[in-house]
């Protein structure tokens, strides 16, 4: 916003004034939303393309409805931006996603009007039909609201909360905000189901002309209104049948253009009338207002950075773990129709693009269904094909039982790619992947692999596809491969020790590996010389390598990972004299250099621990 605009917006009482705005007025807040969105996301980074679709939506439902009486349940919280600025929050908007700035999801701890913590999807149904429940015990008729994208809606929870819901009786409103897209281009049936409503986008409006055309026809307009009414409701019960949404049990409003602030306070009025559960569909263009975004949605959803004069994000073209990942596996693939590749919704970000060209025919986007993704790789693996599913670290999570029940058990041979691994940065404590190793290693037939450059990567996902039975975890963290000058001259794919002679043993494993070789280099200048040992087959319990630790005067494990179950709290019940620096609790957003040395494991931090204690 302008400086002179902004002023005058911060002295309103917000978000109760909104309501006292006229339409024109909200037009103009909506640009300037628009250019703010644009301007701090280009600094900061961040989600573009879903934010810029969702303003006139955010400020209808807040001249509706009254937050924080009436409670906003954003899925994924990725497309609340605008939601925070009519909330007070746009004195502070230019940290998002800084430091102790506010979060780039939805942080009950951050603002009231935050109903619930937010960061992966699915979870906004059931979520608000628990709030709206409670408050209907409480004799309280407020609403709650969830707000879901087409794509969150692909998710298995999201099916299992209108499942429930339809039939609740409570005040709860559904807005689908269809957008033909989540991060990539949505697949399955229920995109397709969702597509089909925007023909009667089309045939609302023109119903809606016609009508008032009758209205105007003195005597006998009415009367042919009254005809065309019924003629209308059979033809359309026999071309749509009926409404999915309906035979769960709620009122449906929709299709409504998600531009269209008139449009979209009418909807909303009609659901709040109803009391009863309602989906109000609501169309809008991912990227809206700024048209490099609304060309390619894909690659402005969420961005590190942005030139706002050439209108590109910033683009890293240096490989990265996931790159190497996708490439490795494409090659393997060429020779080896076996191996398939899964992902759920997240082609381009877990680098499976290129694998996605070059097999079609074996490449499974799931949708944001990680759950069905391990199953489905379990039925893959029983006919004798290698499934390989790239996800993030954090979404794995989902899968638990699924790796447990339909997997672990029969001991089936699938990869995991677990992309992310460790702190991620700025997306913040909902995305940090800092439990895989933990929840992994609790499961039996689960080896796990965390290697520290490309060429290990490489070498574990050989190992992993050829020589390993049951599930094998491939962990590798967000970002790229960095030089360091602890070497070897062949690539291993379960320990290395780099020997010094020295009494004092460090221990670690993937990205920290460089962390650490960086201490290394600075003691090497203070003459204080330490032994490294890098796992990299972190299941591996190799009885040698317990007796060669427990040689050591001194043996600290630093740990980019959660710190119950651990490979250094396993390795506490054999090495008496073990020093850990893991993880302790949930880690807030930062970059990734700030984080690792506020928990005491970056390079500097641990020279200075070793430095002092050696």
């Amino acid at each position: 916003m302008n400086k002179e605009y902004e002023e005058e917006f911060n002295k309103i009482n917000l978000p109760g004034d909104l309501k006292n705005l006229s339409i024109s007025e909200c037009r103009i807040l909506c640009k300037e939303i628009r250019d703010t969105l644009i301007k701090t996301v280009s600094k900061n980074g961040g989600h573009l393309a879903s934010n810029l679709g969702a303003v006139e939506l955010s400020l209808a439902l807040h001249r509706v409805f009254s937050s924080p009486k009436d409670k906003f349940v954003w899925d994924v919280g990725h497309q609340s931006y605008t939601h925070k600025i009519l909330t007070g929050r746009l004195k502070d908007f230019d940290t998002l996603r800084q430091e102790d700035g506010l979060s780039g999801f939805c942080k009950p701890s951050e603002s009231e009007h935050d109903a619930f913590i937010s960061g992966h999807s699915s979870n906004s149904v059931s979520a608000a039909l628990g709030i709206a429940t409670a408050m209907k015990l409480n004799g309280d008729n407020h609403y709650a609201i969830a707000i879901i994208g087409d794509g969150a809606a692909t998710g298995g929870l999201s099916f299992e909360g209108l499942n429930n819901a339809g039939k609740s009786n409570v005040n709860l409103i559904v807005v689908v905000n269809y957008n033909e897209m989540s991060i990539s281009q949505n697949v399955g049936a229920i995109a397709k189901y969702l597509s089909n409503f925007r023909t009667k986008e089309s045939y609302k409006k023109t119903k809606t002309i016609v009508e008032r055309a009758l209205d105007r026809i003195p005597v006998i307009g009415q009367p042919i209104k009254n005809t065309l009414k019924f003629s209308k409701d059979t033809i359309k019960n026999s071309i749509f049948q009926t409404n999915l949404f309906e035979d769960l049990g709620f009122e449906f409003v929709g299709p409504v253009d998600g531009h269209n602030l008139k449009e979209l306070e009418d909807a909303f009025k009609k659901a709040k009338a109803m009391k009863k559960p309602v989906v109000v569909q609501v169309n809008t263009i991912k990227g809206k207002g700024y048209a490099p975004a609304e060309n390619n949605p894909s690659k402005y959803h969420g961005v590190s950075a942005l030139k706002i004069n050439t209108k590109n994000p910033y683009v890293s073209k240096s490989d990265c773990f996931s790159t190497v990942f996708g490439r490795e596996l494409t090659l393997l693939a060429d020779s080896d129709d076996r191996i398939c590749a899964i992902t759920a919704a997240m082609k381009f970000g877990t680098g499976l693009d290129k694998f996605a060209e070059s097999h079609k025919d074996r490449f499974f986007d799931v949708g944001i269904a990680e759950e069905h993704a391990l199953t489905f790789a379990g039925g893959l693996a029983t006919m004798g094909k290698i499934p390989v599913f790239a996800v993030y670290s954090s979404f794995l999570q989902r899968g638990y039982d699924q790796i447990i029940h339909d997997l672990a058990i029969s001991n089936t041979h699938a990869i995991i790619g677990v992309d992310r691994a460790g702190i991620v940065g700025e997306d913040g404590v909902t995305h940090q992947g800092i439990f895989d190793v933990s929840f992994l290693s609790t499961i039996p037939n689960v080896t796990i692999y965390s290697p520290s450059d490309y060429d290990e990567l490489k070498a574990c996902l050989s190992k992993g596809i050829y020589d390993d039975s049951g599930i094998v975890a491939i962990r590798y963290p967000r970002g790229n491969d960095k030089d360091c000058s602890l070497k070897k001259d062949y690539i291993s794919t379960d320990y290395e020790l780099y020997e010094n002679g020295s009494d004092v043993l460090v221990i670690t494993y993937g990205r920290l590996f460089k962390e650490v070789s960086n201490a290394y280099d600075k003691l090497k200048t203070e003459d204080k010389s330490i032994d490294v040992l890098k796992l990299i087959n972190l299941s591996s319990r190799d009885q040698n390598m317990i007796d060669r630790i427990n040689s050591y005067k001194k043996v600290y494990f630093f740990e980019e990972c959660y710190y119950n179950g651990s490979v250094s709290q396993r390795l506490k019940n054999d090495i008496a004299n073990l020093c850990c620096t893991a993880i302790y609790d949930f880690v807030p957003q930062a970059t990734v250099a700030s984080s690792l040395e506020h928990l005491g494991l970056s390079g500097d931090k641990i020279y200075k621990k070793l430095n002092s204690e050696i």
